[in-house]
């Protein structure tokens, strides 16, 4: 009897269970199954679809490895990326990393001279090699950066320099568009990369085939949101330093102990110091957003000039696609930007959008100016 009324208890929860593990033995199943899919997705699509539209199908989302590929033994710092890649796989050292790229030429010397402050070929063998160990997926790539974190700064410590490196990860990855927006926003995050090199990059010659694919313009306002968070916190920081300040009555003392890691005090209290410090570093990266956007807006500018007279000159129809396209992106950076844009209009309208640009450009900043008057 007592048996019975248990196992009568039991039998809901028991049901329940089975229940619940059949959804989850479904969901798993499926979740493989699709993950597997997931995998072979390009070859999926090849095996699909008639042979006539091999042409149209993008290639493989995998990296190019010059320095193993056809050729490569031709290459300058082949042999140097072989032995890399060895030490690499055998847990060296940042410092061995270094030793190991010290035996690189600069290539730059010739032309500017024994004084030259980066060398291509160095950050081209150590990008290269560093991300192609890390393809196998994101947390790869960012296990790596985050491992040699001080080789990128070293090599890549100017904007010529973190060109290099953008130039480097582009190659590898040409085939791979989502990798170069995760690690451009990587970089971006931990400072390894500058929003003016992002930018000059993308308007870069070397990119212009590239121009009108939307990863571009994913990275250009990714960029612009990173510059922009970072004057946003740095802005209320010191808004609320300042309020701690005032309410403290302006007493706190500079020779307290102090912790000034995390731009405050131990005791949360504020020195004037402190304050001043903050503002600095409040008008640097204003100064920094300021002149990404001038960077932004005089690359369209030349762009759009230089289409304007090449038309003209060859008594084209200026009003092409690619001019739509460009003139488009140029309204969306002020539309989706406009309270940062608005900050520095006095100044781009005194050194960019003058007098004397070409009306069908300066249109475009008449009506941002209108829109935000």
């Amino acid at each position: 009897m007592i048996c019975s009324r248990i196992s009568t208890s039991l039998a809901p929860s028991f049901a329940f269970s089975l229940f619940i593990l059949r959804k989850i033995y479904y969901l798993w199943s499926t979740s493989f199954k699709f993950f597997l899919i997931s995998l072979s997705y390009h070859q999926r699509i090849r095996d699909i679809v008639p042979r006539s539209y091999d042409s149209v199908l993008p290639a493989r989302a995998e990296p190019f490895y010059k320095y193993t590929a056809d050729g490569a033994s031709s290459l300058p710092g082949t042999a140097v990326a072989q032995q890399l890649m060895q030490s690499i796989k055998n847990r060296c050292s940042p410092e061995d990393i270094l030793s190991v790229l010290k035996e690189l030429p600069n290539p730059l010397e010739d032309d500017e001279g024994p004084g030259t402050r980066y060398n291509p070929l160095k950050i081209d063998v150590f990008v290269q090699t560093i991300f192609f160990l890390g393809s196998k997926s994101f947390s790869h790539s960012f296990a790596a950066i985050a491992k040699f974190n001080q080789v990128f700064k070293l090599l890549a410590d100017s904007e010529e320099a973190q060109l290099c490196v953008l130039r480097s990860i582009y190659e590898l990855w040409r085939n791979h568009q989502q990798m170069i927006c995760v690690l451009i926003d990587k970089m971006l995050k931990i400072q390894l990369l500058d929003c003016s090199a992002v930018a000059n990059w993308i308007f870069s010659k070397e990119m212009s085939h590239d121009f009108t694919k939307m990863y571009i313009w994913e990275i250009l306002h990714l960029t612009i949101q990173k510059m922009s968070k970072y004057v946003s916190r740095l802005t209320r920081e010191l808004k609320e330093a300042r309020e701690k300040l005032a309410r403290s009555g302006g007493n706190t003392s500079s020779g307290d102990d102090s912790d000034d890691s995390m731009g405050g005090r131990r005791d949360d209290k504020p020195t004037e110091e402190m304050v001043e410090r903050m503002e600095e570093r409040l008008e640097t990266a204003q100064g920094d957003q300021k002149n990404l956007f001038l960077i932004i807006f005089q690359r369209f500018i030349m762009i759009l000039s230089e289409h304007l007279v090449r038309c003209d000159t060859d008594n084209k129809e200026f009003d092409n696609y690619w001019y739509r396209w460009t003139i488009g992106r140029l309204q969306q950076v002020f539309l989706a930007h406009h309270e940062q844009v608005q900050m520095y209009s006095g100044t781009l309208e005194t050194l960019l959008f003058t007098q004397d640009l070409d009306p069908h450009i300066l249109d475009i900043f008449h009506q941002f100016y209108a829109l935000s008057a």
